[in-house]
């Protein structure tokens, strides 16, 4: 399968010859469901013996504990771990608010901050370092600490990230050759890097420090005389020798990278569209969607430069874990590109994903931000700064979990799941071997076939199952059960056949050990474990609508709180139907003692937030965004200060910073006043005039952003926020329906946000504005042609006119965020 991943990069950056994907999605419409043959895996080859010796990393051990890295997955005081790591840069967000953003994070299931330090970002003039405000970087890593967050630094010295040059400054670039063993240019990263060491001194994991790995780097794949590996050696020795010493090392393992084997880890990564694509039209099935088998490498990441030869992550599986460092939270919009994502396409994703072997789960980004501004001039990367893309000048939202203003998005609900489930169970999942089902798609544009994988460990693992592509319709796979043949005897399940709807997406257990209880399957999807005076607590969540089926080894199980059948091999099949409350189910084991599960439908799933609340691990399920303090708990809600929510194990007296009640459902209920959403008058000041036709070149020779000087064909708008906007409220946002190509916020000259239309509703978060609230602003609208060569998903081609241009502001809404802060 993975024999055509290349292949389909190329394709995406030359658009070689494809029909049309109009044509494929009409053709995969009309295409008969296969016939549903049993599926079947055989899990009985045993998985190799985990080896260390050949990897020559940085120092594991500290006061926090020891890490460590071998062939198959990494470890955590000797235990295997699989950690979840969030993208969030500290130079794109203020200050003011990082320690609330990390535990919004923390409370999503991230276990690892990573962050790349962007070298222009923190020297704004030549020879000189800024390491204050939103660059203090000693600062953003203490509070990573006291969180308990680890921290994993990207300090390039090229780390693209949509920045000018990939990161590097203006006069590096002019006066140096970069991304090689350059005397000049190696000196200039060694004065940087000492900076950077000098602000993150005694913060090493060893020191008893968060920061637990350096990337060396970023889609290194250049080869000739002081370049390659040798470069890649280079900066790692450098690091060392000033005194980065960190448990792991790493490089990005696509486009075609080398690196020096045994020196650093590839880190993989994919997005689920390519917006640094040419092509102005919908593209082919998304590979990240397929199961991966034979590489972890995805075809296309954006790299700015081509490698020559065959990369070297392939041929270093046997070698290294399989670790993600930049599978897609979400997607930039470009110019010329402005894929929309919607939650399933995330989490189908990363569920393949997690399903082909990732042992590491890393996204880029998890946490959209803001580019800063040096000495008035912008830093993001354009065409005619000679980068391969155009991005907004400061909006770097992302379309990721947690957003520009820090406002948490639908597909937060959608991964959180999957985090709480590896934060739980990933040291069994860590130590299993990738069974691959004996039929498979074809490649990754084979829609036909039903995707699964197995990972197993001995008798035990779990089924991953994706029937989900971005933009294609999958066929429903109906009167389904999973033949898996394991060391131990085979296994078939479910007790009866089931239907696999479009769009499912899902994780089974195999034979899961709950605290003594054997659970031989279900079909619902392991959450969390939780605990409390009365013995452990397994959630999980249904994965389909109707009956969950739990099947138990009777050989483990005294009784069961609800009615169950015996089948034929001994196992106890009980059936239950999620409710509108959750559904627990308490199981006896054979040593007496009781386990309970707690059964979620698929709606609560996401609404579930997990973590540690009053010196105990506790599960909420709230509408609410959420995130947990060591003496709190702080839920906020846009629009509505009417609060819901209930707590596993149960809160014994919660207060707050409204009156809490308890519903008659067991739920807790508070009501916060405030002021409700209301709408903002607006002026037009400037009629839009006619657009120039959009210029077609730059290195991608594609649609290019229109020059500064034609924004005076933008139509323009004036308003005010009300001085008064965030009294009682936790923040408030500009909800701005519009419609145009390019849109800007001003105050006076002070462009405050800058965006590209997608077809959402621009939001903007106005707590960070505080001291320009009340004065007059104005916003831009470039128009947008009818025929502007410029791909949007359809859900935003249909907002548009059929001929001529448009550009229009429908309303502005001004929405409060109310806060209720819970205590014990």
């Amino acid at each position: 399968m993975q024999n055509h991943h290349h292949a389909a990069g190329a394709f995406l950056h030359r658009r070689r010859g494809w029909r049309s994907a109009a044509f494929l999605a009409a053709l995969l419409a009309t295409a008969p469901l296969a016939a549903q043959a049993p599926v079947s895996v055989d899990a009985t080859a045993p998985a190799p013996a985990p080896r260390s010796d050949h990897l020559h990393l940085g120092t594991g051990t500290g006061p926090g504990g020891t890490l460590g890295v071998n062939s198959r997955y990494l470890t955590r005081d000797g235990k295997p771990w699989i950690p979840v790591m969030g993208e969030f840069h500290a130079s794109r967000f203020p200050a003011a608010y990082w320690e609330e953003e990390i535990l919004k994070m923390k409370a999503a299931g991230v276990n690892i901050v990573a962050t790349y330090i962007l070298w222009n970002h923190y020297e704004l003039a030549p020879g000189t370092l800024d390491w204050t405000g939103d660059r203090d970087i000693r600062r953003f890593a203490e509070l990573c600490r006291k969180h308990g967050m680890m921290l994993f630094i990207r300090p390039g010295p090229w780390g693209h990230a949509e920045a000018r040059f990939g990161g590097i400054p203006d006069w590096v670039v002019a006066a140096t050759a970069t991304r090689g063993n350059d005397p000049a240019y190696m000196a200039e990263v060694e004065r940087f890097w000492r900076g950077l060491y000098g602000q993150l001194r005694g913060l090493m994991w060893k020191d008893g420090g968060p920061i637990m790995g350096f990337q060396v780097e970023n889609e290194y794949n250049l080869v000739g005389a002081g370049q390659g590996r040798e470069h890649i050696a280079a900066l790692k020795a450098l690091a060392v020798k000033i005194g980065f010493d960190t448990p792991l090392y790493t490089v990005t393992g696509w486009d075609q990278t080398v690196y020096p084997r045994g020196e650093v880890v590839p880190v993989m990564g994919g997005y689920m569209d390519l917006p640094w694509a040419a092509s102005p039209k919908q593209l082919p099935p998304n590979e990240n969607h397929a199961f991966r088998f034979t590489s972890r490498v995805s075809g296309d990441l954006g790299a700015q430069t081509k490698g020559g030869r065959r990369g070297d992550a392939d041929d270093d599986i046997e070698n290294t874990p399989f670790l993600g460092a930049e599978y897609g939270g979400g997607l930039p919009v470009m110019y010329r590109r402005r894929p929309l994502m919607k939650p399933i396409d995330v989490s189908a994703a990363i569920t393949t994903q997690i399903g082909s072997g990732v042992n590491l789960l890393g996204y880029y980004m998890f946490h959209g931000g803001a580019n800063p501004l040096a000495n008035g001039r912008t830093l993001e990367e354009t065409q005619r700064s000679g980068g391969y893309n155009d991005v907004p000048a400061i909006g770097y939202d992302f379309q990721a979990p947690l957003g520009q203003y820090g406002e948490v998005n639908p597909v937060s609900g959608a991964l959180r799941p999957l985090h709480y489930f590896l934060n739980a169970y990933g040291d069994r999942l860590a130590t299993t071997r990738l069974y691959q089902p004996a039929v498979v798609p074809r490649d990754h544009l084979d829609l036909q076939p039903l995707r699964w994988s197995l990972r197993g460990a001995g008798d035990a693992g779990f089924l991953f199952v994706n029937n989900h592509v971005r933009l294609y319709p999958t066929p429903a796979h109906r009167g389904v059960r999973f033949d898996v043949k394991l060391p131990g005897g085979s296994l078939t399940l479910p007790s009866a056949p089931v239907d696999i709807a479009p769009g499912a997406s899902f994780i089974w257990p195999v034979n899961l050990d709950m605290d003594g209880v054997r659970l031989s399957w279900a079909t619902a999807q392991p959450m969390t474990r939780l605990a409390d005076d009365k013995g452990p607590i397994h959630v999980l969540a249904a994965t389909a609508p109707g009956a969950v089926e739990l099947a138990f080894d009777a050989a483990t199980v005294a009784s069961l709180s609800v009615p169950s059948t015996r089948d034929a091999g001994g196992r106890m099949i009980a059936k239950v139907t999620p409710k509108a409350a959750p559904v627990t189910i308490s199981v006896t084991g054979k040593d007496g003692k009781t386990v309970r599960i707690v059964l979620l439908d698929q709606a609560q799933a996401g609404k579930a937030w997990v973590g540690d609340a009053f010196g105990q691990r506790r599960l909420v399920l709230t509408d609410a965004d959420l995130f947990f303090a060591p003496d709190r708990m702080v839920l906020r809600q846009r629009g509505s200060g009417d609060f819901r929510f209930s707590v596993w194990p149960a809160l014994a007296s919660p207060k707050g910073s409204a009156p809490i009640a308890r519903g008659r459902d067991g739920g807790l209920t508070a009501t916060v006043p405030g002021a409700a959403p209301r709408t903002l008058p607006l002026t037009l000041e400037r009629t839009p005039g006619e657009a120039p036709p959009i210029a077609i070149g730059g290195p991608a020779n594609a649609a290019m952003q229109p020059l500064p000087e034609a924004h005076r064909a933008a139509g323009a708008w004036g308003f005010t926020v009300p001085q008064d906007a965030l009294a009682g409220a936790s923040d408030a946002y500009m909800e701005i329906d519009y419609r145009g190509d390019v849109a800007r916020l001003l105050d006076g000259t002070t462009m405050l946000d800058d965006a590209f239309w997608d077809g959402r509703v621009w939001r903007i978060g106005l707590k960070r504005f505080a001291s320009r609230l009340g004065h007059p602003w104005t916003m831009t609208v470039m128009p947008m042609r009818a025929d502007a060569p410029i791909y949007l998903d359809e859900v935003a081609r249909k907002q548009l006119p059929a001929t001529g241009q448009v550009a229009e502001i429908k309303s502005i809404r001004l929405v409060p965020e109310h806060e209720l802060v819970v205590t014990q």
